[in-house]
């Protein structure tokens, strides 16, 4: 016990524990700086200035060196002495609520992407196809995807989902259900998989089983089933005939993992609006219901990220769609970002799979025009039921024919003197067009929403497949933005079908070129004459987006009292050599003033880089 008290005694030198002042300083300055990033993380009013530059996507003002916040939305755009004139001598001095973020990095709108599929992104990231230069790399990704999850391995009755193969990787020829069977894993279980751009379907020889008895291709309307030289099914099947694959429906716990899945990768990327492009009824009502949360709901509540539903009739027919029953949602939900005031219509397939719909037969198929997934009469018919309800009309259209049956229709629709403003028309895609067409859409006040991405993912064969003639007239987004009364272009990437990261379409628009830096027609761009300026492209991002969603008064620009969405990027896109763009990170968004993905840091101003360095140095 003797021992014991002498361990405990305490020295004279120590009787008084009190911390040095050189630890207090210490202390004091990590507290000061640790209290900037929390400050932007939290606060409410603040400002935010680049010393490179803020892009503002505003006419009045394209650049400026510093934004206000104010309660989620921007308060102020101007340069920092501006801003300090209006402020009295202490803030003059100190800076007081003025953040600079660290040298390099610039403040531009938030993204928005103009066409995407925001679930289907979250199933595809189950199993990803993408890149497979061949059908046995298909089957090894498959193999493995199964030996990873061991309740896929143990249940041979489970299906197998995935997305992304491409048969122009490996020559062009279709696979077969057979190709699924060759390895023991993959033999005997029901598999489906569809092709990158979601106009095909290719299942295994036992989801074949599961679908007969097979209908006669005359009753399948709008697609067809692949078959072999004696008439039976190959285990491909083209657009509508994918409907007839009896795959299980996503369980709620499948809708929530592929909406949180698809939102962080979408907030990793800048994107703080996405524009569904196909909702179906059920995606509705999950994404209806989880934006209703609240707080204190055990389920992740509200998303951070804004929606714009088109509202999609996923039905074998359309003969009972009542557009005029779809519910309107305008900014619904805790925060305000769920939106439906539109349809999506799907008028044919993709040239991918020979689905486009042409006037004349595929130059490297001439068995073949494609496939109207709607006659010209049901096109008819569904557009005028949507517009009389008073909903924004858009429509997928890839190949001329489908192009100009749709501008037919809303040619007819707008000839009774009907403001196309206030509805505001769509074509999804826009793809290929006859010149005729692509002076019509912009006389008619049409808005083309289109995808840079698709141009440079199918260079590589859409020449062969369309014809030197043709193809002159497809991907041709400059003319496009020029023919365009609005002078409005909305930018969108079709995700899944394209990678979700925004920059890789706006890399594509100012190039014209692949990842790699290459196209067909040399390092200067395919069809270079087609290209967007940067500026444009990144309005089309941004402000066009919005326009095409109603949205232009609150968002796609950097101007005062819209809301504060935004992103920060660590390098200068509309600046540094176009092969640097892709290597641009994302170092925050924003949306509605606050934080979303990443961190606001900023860089300290001088008086308080001065303190601190003195208090470390103490």
């Amino acid at each position: 016990m003797t021992d014991v008290k002498q361990n405990q005694h305490i020295s004279p030198t120590n009787s008084h524990p009190w911390p040095s002042l050189s630890w207090v300083l210490r202390s004091v300055a990590v507290a000061l700086v640790l209290s900037r990033v929390y400050q932007l993380q939290t606060q409410k009013s603040y400002t935010l200035c680049s010393h490179n530059a803020v892009y503002t996507v505003d006419d009045n003002t394209p650049i400026a060196e510093c934004i206000s916040v104010e309660n989620g939305r921007i308060s102020a755009v101007a340069d920092e002495a501006v801003l300090l004139q209006n402020r009295g001598w202490l803030d003059r001095i100190f800076g007081s609520n003025i953040h600079h973020i660290p040298p390099g990095q610039i403040i531009v709108p938030g993204l928005a992407d103009a066409h995407a599929h925001l679930l289907q992104q979250g199933y595809k990231m189950q199993l990803q196809l993408d890149g497979a230069n061949s059908i046995e790399e298909v089957v090894e990704r498959i193999k493995a995807y199964i030996v990873a999850h061991p309740k896929v391995h143990q249940d041979p009755n489970r299906w197998i989902e995935g997305m992304g193969w491409d048969q122009n990787r490996w020559g062009s020829t279709f696979p077969t259900a057979e190709d699924l069977s060759r390895d023991p894993v993959l033999k005997g279980r029901p598999i489906l998989l569809y092709r990158v751009d979601v106009h095909a379907a290719w299942v295994s020889e036992r989801a074949l089983e599961l679908m007969q008895p097979f209908p006669k291709d005359s009753e399948i309307e709008g697609g067809s089933i692949v078959r072999d030289s004696d008439g039976n099914p190959t285990g491909i099947f083209l657009d509508n005939a994918m409907a007839l694959i009896p795959n299980p429906p996503w369980s709620s716990d499948q809708y929530l993992d592929f909406f949180n899945a698809a939102v962080s990768e979408a907030l990793k990327y800048g994107l703080t609006s996405v524009h569904d492009a196909a909702t179906d009824p059920a995606s509705v009502a999950f994404l209806k219901e989880h934006n209703g949360r609240s707080r204190k709901s055990p389920c992740k509540p509200t998303p951070a990220i804004r929606l714009y539903l088109m509202a999609a009739p996923f039905a074998e027919n359309y003969t009972n769609w009542e557009p005029s029953k779809i519910e309107r949602l305008e900014s619904y939900g805790r925060h305000g970002r769920l939106t439906l005031r539109s349809v999506k219509l799907f008028t044919d397939g993709a040239i991918g799979s020979w689905g486009a719909a042409l006037l004349d037969a595929y130059s490297d198929k001439p068995e073949t025009r494609g496939i109207m997934r709607s006659s010209p009469e049901a096109m008819d018919q569904l557009i005028r039921a949507a517009w009389d309800a008073k909903l924004q009309v858009n429509v997928h259209c890839i190949g001329d024919r489908a192009n100009k049956v749709v501008l037919d229709v809303f040619e007819n629709i707008l000839a009774d003197g009907t403001n196309v403003a206030a509805f505001r028309p769509r074509i999804e895609h826009a793809q290929i067009m006859q010149s005729s067409d692509l002076e019509r859409i912009g006389r008619l006040g049409v808005i083309a929403s289109v995808q840079p991405t698709h141009a440079t993912s199918d260079m590589s064969y859409a020449e062969a497949r369309l014809g030197p003639e043709r193809i002159t007239g497809a991907y041709a987004y400059q003319t496009l933005l020029q023919a365009s009364p609005q002078h409005v272009l909305p930018l969108g990437s079709d995700f899944p079908v394209e990678g979700v990261n925004p920059l890789l379409g706006f890399f594509a628009a100012v190039t014209r070129l692949d990842v790699d830096g290459d196209s067909p027609h040399g390092p200067g761009g395919w069809f270079p004459n087609e290209r967007l300026t940067r500026t444009q492209a990144l309005k089309g991002m941004t402000l066009d987006a919005a326009y095409a969603s109603f949205a232009e008064n609150e968002l796609g620009s950097l101007t005062i009292s819209k809301r504060a969405d935004f992103v920060v990027l660590d390098h200068d896109i509309m600046r540094i050599p176009a092969a640097e763009i892709l290597g641009t990170r994302v170092v925050a968004t924003v949306i509605d003033g606050k934080v979303a993905y990443g961190k606001l840091t900023a860089a300290e101003p001088w008086w308080r880089r001065i303190f601190t360095e003195l208090f470390f140095a103490w």
